[in-house]
């Protein structure tokens, strides 16, 4: 091996063993976030509330248009997610509640604890995996895949999910054809819809 060869190795291990001196990295929301996450909350004023989570406790009234209500725990409300890769959200539906067809940049799994619901997902080739879940059952939606669930039951129903992303983003198609700033003419030729059939959507999300 010859010094150059012996450089590089050096480098190498002084990079990796500067990688390993730090334990985590809780974000710190003040500070600029990139492609990584946020920067580091100084470690000297990290505490044990900063890697406990509440806001999952008690109940949720589901209080939309779409009969849910999502409670999200990605790095922007949980700091201590920030870096290692995963994040979490509970799901409460109403009676005939749904959360609509949506997507993520990461993929999710889903347990059920309360409650019946169909859960599913629709893949590139248009062929939809959906299944009725009851409580205690597991599922798993690919990453990026357009994924739904329905409440089929006669009670409220819960479910927890987790995702490996810190920040995995959330992306609802009706909203995102109805709530942003898509002019509705683009709505109605990109969807097949009828001009009254959009705006009737634009209504219901309070747009038009």
């Amino acid at each position: 091996m010859n010094n150059l060869s012996y450089f590089v190795v050096f480098c190498l291990l002084a990079t990796l063993s500067h990688a390993i001196e730090i334990d985590f990295c809780v974000g710190d929301p003040s500070l600029p976030r990139g492609p990584q996450g946020y920067g580091c909350k100084d470690p000297a004023k990290v505490t044990t509330d900063d890697f406990v989570y509440t806001g999952f406790r008690g109940e949720k009234t589901p209080n939309n248009v779409f009969g849910n209500n999502v409670t999200l725990a990605f790095s922007d409300v949980f700091p201590a997610f920030n870096g290692l890769g995963i994040s979490m959200a509970r799901l409460d539906f109403a009676v005939g509640g749904v959360i609509p067809v949506h997507s993520h940049r990461t993929s999710e799994v889903l347990i059920l604890v309360k409650g019946s619901i169909i859960a599913g997902f629709i893949d590139t080739n248009n062929t939809a995996y959906y299944k009725r879940l009851e409580v205690g059952d597991v599922m798993v939606f690919p990453q990026a895949m357009l994924h739904f669930q329905i409440n089929v039951g006669k009670t409220p129903a819960t479910a927890f999910v987790s995702l490996n992303g810190a920040n995995p983003a959330l992306q609802l198609t009706p909203t995102a054809l109805f709530v942003g700033n898509l002019p509705a003419d683009i709505a109605q030729k990109i969807t097949l819809l009828s001009q009254k059939e959009v705006m009737r959507m634009k209504r219901l999300f309070g747009t038009s």
